[in-house]
């Protein structure tokens, strides 16, 4: 039963590559008052100067020091102001809403307890990668994550189709209707992708495997041969991992990330074992259980104990139940990228109980992983769907960059996704 190796696209370029609070009820007519900025205008929250606070209306959240929430009197007495929201299509997987019909969620809810002190919360986001991002973006189903691999700082979090909060932060009918035809969307725009979207990382997790190798001494370095067949036929099994014969044949793990050797990393799999690949998958951040930017990250799972020898194989493919969220991907990158150390990712300035750094792997295996992966790490899985692009960069001052980008796409969306990924990584390091 062979297993068809994943298409890929090799783009050369230099990368390294919610919880709700309801209030019910809405009424037919509320005070006549602005609804904000439209989503998706020209120029960005930074252009234009900051509206006066309204006395006694909630903090605001901030962008690149300016904001993007706002407040107006909503003519009712127990909750006095409506939030309004600049580009609110842009920052909502940041912001996430506050309606006086629906709730909160994101960093509306999570911190609305100091909002509703007056107090303003800054975030991490650059407003220019972010922009970069969701322009990149906004035609497609998908999401992307930026972050400083020294610091976890969220650079960046888009989840596209998006939704503009400004459509049902009242009460009014209209706010009831504009609510209804969002989770009646078969897009689910109020789904954060970029923190909560899980699917099979394919080839993507290639260099988890890789770095396992590199960590256990199986092989002295990206460059050492692999003694892998064109073909690999797992033991006592009748699957088979292929790879192209011209590049995967006992190639080394160099070439295998370049060209995709399924088979390269399955005949892996079975020499370093099940415990050996969930341990290393698990110093990235994988079944972690709870990571909070403070908004909840859905856990990325990388199987401890596959049935069987096949089923293990797949997992170094990133296929059978390993799945990913985008920002998990950008941890791995991080990770590779920062010395072979990542820090728990964060959207807020000044987080209430900051991250220490975890060690993913040693200095001297992150150093060989940056090696083997300098051009692009992409990967499209047919069978979820899926395609994957991830990257790294230094910005100006040395700062690490790492970027995740993933594409809903039933065809091949390689070349896509790393030219998004470039433009990501472009805008980090203006």
């Amino acid at each position: 039963m062979p297993v068809p190796s994943s298409p890929r696209v090799a783009a050369l370029v230099t990368l390294l590559t919610l919880v709700s609070a309801g209030l019910s009820g809405c009424s037919p007519e509320q005070p006549d008052v602005p609804k904000g900025k439209p989503s998706g205008a020209a120029g960005t929250a930074e252009a234009k100067p900051p509206a006066p606070k309204p006395v006694g209306a909630p903090g605001d959240i901030l962008v690149g020091g300016r904001p993007v929430t706002g407040s107006v009197p909503s003519g009712n007495a127990k909750f006095p102001f409506r939030r309004t929201y600049t580009d609110g299509e842009l920052y909502a997987p940041v912001t996430g809403y506050r309606s006086l019909a629906f709730g909160a969620t994101q960093l509306e809810n999570l911190l609305q307890k100091d909002l509703d002190a007056g107090k303003d919360v800054a975030t991490t986001i650059d407003p220019v990668v972010q922009r970069t991002a969701f322009d990149a973006l906004r035609s497609r189903t998908g999401a992307a994550a930026a972050l400083d691999a020294r610091t976890g700082e969220i650079l960046a979090l888009v989840s596209t189709p998006s939704y503009d909060p400004n459509s049902f932060s009242g009460y009014a009918t209209s706010d009831e209707k504009a609510w209804k035809q969002l989770n009646a969307d078969a897009g689910k725009p109020l789904y954060n992708r970029a923190i909560r979207d899980l699917h099979n990382p394919g080839s993507a997790a290639h260099i988890i495997v890789a770095a396992a190798a590199l960590e256990r001494g199986l092989l002295a370095s990206v460059d050492a041969p692999t003694r892998s067949p064109a073909v690999h036929t797992v033991p006592d099994s009748s699957v088979q991992f292929s790879g192209d014969p011209a590049h995967c044949t006992d190639a080394s793990l160099r070439e295998a990330l370049r060209y995709d050797c399924q088979n390269v990393f399955a005949r892996l799999a079975i020499d370093l074992g099940a415990e050996t690949l969930a341990a290393t998958a698990e110093s990235f951040g994988f079944n972690a259980g709870q990571m909070d930017t403070p908004a909840r990250v859905f856990e990325s799972k990388w199987p401890r104990q596959p049935g069987n020898a096949a089923q293990l194989a797949l997992t170094a493919n990133g296929l059978f139940d390993t799945t990913a969220t985008p920002i998990q991907m950008a941890i791995v990158m991080a990770a590779i990228g920062n010395d072979g150390n990542w820090t728990s990712p964060r959207m807020v300035t000044d987080p209430k109980t900051p991250a220490p750094s975890r060690r993913a792997v040693s200095q001297h295996t992150a150093e060989q992983l940056r090696l083997a992966v300098d051009g692009s790490a992409n990967a499209w899985v047919p069978s979820a769907s899926a395609t994957w692009a991830m990257a790294h960069t230094k910005a100006p001052g040395g700062r690490p960059v790492a970027v995740a980008v993933f594409i809903s796409s039933g065809t091949d969306a390689t070349r896509e996704a790393a030219q998004i990924a470039e433009r990501v990584v472009e805008a980090a390091k203006r």
